[in-house]
């Protein structure tokens, strides 16, 4: 048993250090949603049956996450997998392996299939967990890392995703803001936390708040403190404008379930060079337009195919155009299409370039067939946090989801704890 546990040990140490590029000079890891190879496409995290939830796993329920995602090759990879327990802001914990971990340190993927009748090939891949090979034992932030099994010190992706514990009840007042000049665009969001079985000498040092909107990092309010606290209970009411967001839009969306006929939004389908193409009208602006509201993915979408059964190999790839008429290149930044299509993420993939003679922004991304949501964000310069009012317009009014995490860290521990987590429906409770 003693020699077991060694062996586990050195073996996650070689994984995790190569995957740090502490060997050879590689990159470095990244601990965020990240995608180091272009053949990797439409990665996808989520609850086992309900695809457009979260990655949150509730500790010790027999719930279990998906990872799906796609290699565009004719020839399949081999891949193997890990998870790296992270801090509340997502570094790497001081705890090892087998405190967080029962099973093996890594694990092949074993789940895939090639695509069938398609004009792009690929393989797709999938892993769900926890399994019989690996158990997760503690609350937490996770990082899923995915490399190829002959070349560890490459990861092809990163995932993150929370296992959150019950310790705390969590109730939260999504509402128009009080004061303030943009309280017609803003969305506060008010929240007790309870935690009567919880021993806490110090919950202001201790306890930490996040908020997520629509399960995005990038621009989440974090290691919120309390406004007011009292015996066992802590209050968040946004005195300042911590807890206050951009109500931003309903997302546009288009549907390419079918590449035999356009749908609303589509305004034309070509194949050319072998390729299928799909262009979209130009977007029209919706900045000072008044709220209007529909049912959208809050920026998700979802792998579908009219002619298939089986959607995750028998969808195909179709190159996607997008166009944005604007008179002006906007300086100080760049525009991109933005959302769960590419993992909300702002990088060369969904960044837009702009057409002089044709004053519009332009983007071609290269997507699963499906429905999808989308919405163009303006980047400044030297920021991470994509501006959405711009070409879109926000209103107090429009439908978002807010998720709550507590982090709770003990002063005698060595670990960030997850001791809550819900997720709020500005029309409805979400179970979570």
């Amino acid at each position: 048993m003693f020699s077991m546990r060694i062996l586990f040990l050195l073996s996650y140490l070689f994984i995790t250090m190569t995957l740090q590029g502490q060997m050879n000079g590689t990159e470095a890891i990244r601990y965020s949603n990240h995608i180091y190879n272009n053949k990797i496409k439409s990665v996808q995290i989520y609850k086992e049956r309900w695809n457009l939830s979260y990655p949150v796993l509730k500790l010790n329920s027999p719930d279990k996450l998906v990872c799906h995602f796609d290699l565009l090759d004719d020839q399949a990879e081999s891949y193997n997998y890990t998870f790296i327990h992270c801090d509340k802001d997502w570094n790497i914990s001081d705890i090892f392996p087998t405190d967080y971990t029962d099973g093996y340190a890594e694990n092949p993927v074993e789940d895939y299939q090639a695509s069938f009748n398609t004009t792009v090939k690929y393989f797709h891949y999938k892993i769900t967990f926890p399994n019989e090979r690996v158990q997760i034992k503690v609350s937490g932030n996770y990082i899923l890392a995915i490399y190829p099994v002959d070349n560890p010190e490459k990861p092809v992706i990163t995932q993150r995703f929370i296992v959150a514990e019950d310790a705390v009840k969590i109730n939260i007042m999504v509402h128009r803001p009080q004061m303030g000049d943009d309280k017609d665009t803003q969305q506060q969001v008010d929240f007790t936390v309870d935690y009567p079985g919880l021993n806490v000498s110090d919950p202001v040092r201790n306890i930490f708040a996040f908020i997520l909107q629509n399960g995005r990092w990038d621009n989440a309010k974090k290691n919120l403190k309390p406004d007011f606290y009292g015996v066992n209970e802590l209050k968040y009411n946004a005195l300042s404008d911590k807890n206050i967001f951009q109500g931003g839009n309903e997302f546009r969306y288009f549907d390419i379930k079918s590449i035999r006929y356009q749908t609303e939004f589509v305004k034309g389908i070509d194949f050319v060079n072998g390729s299928y193409n799909v262009h979209l009208f130009p977007a029209i602006s919706r900045e000072f337009k008044p709220y209007f509201y529909w049912q959208d993915f809050n920026g998700k979408y979802y792998v579908a195919i009219q002619e298939g059964q089986k959607f995750d190999i028998d969808a195909d790839y179709v190159n996607v155009y997008f166009t944005l008429p604007s008179k002006e290149y906007l300086k100080g930044g760049d525009m991109y299409v933005s959302g769960g299509l590419n993992n909300w993420n702002f990088d060369h993939v969904n960044k837009m370039a702009y057409n002089t003679e044709k004053n519009e922004y332009e983007c071609t991304m290269l997507l699963k067939q499906g429905w999808y949501n989308y919405e163009y964000a303006f980047l400044k310069d030297g920021s991470s946090d994509g501006t959405f009012s711009v070409f879109e317009g926000s209103h107090y009014e429009t439908e978002n989801d807010y998720t709550v995490l507590i982090y709770f860290r003990n002063p005698q521990g060595r670990y960030d704890r997850v001791v809550g987590s819900v997720t709020f429906n500005t029309l409805n409770r979400l179970s979570n």
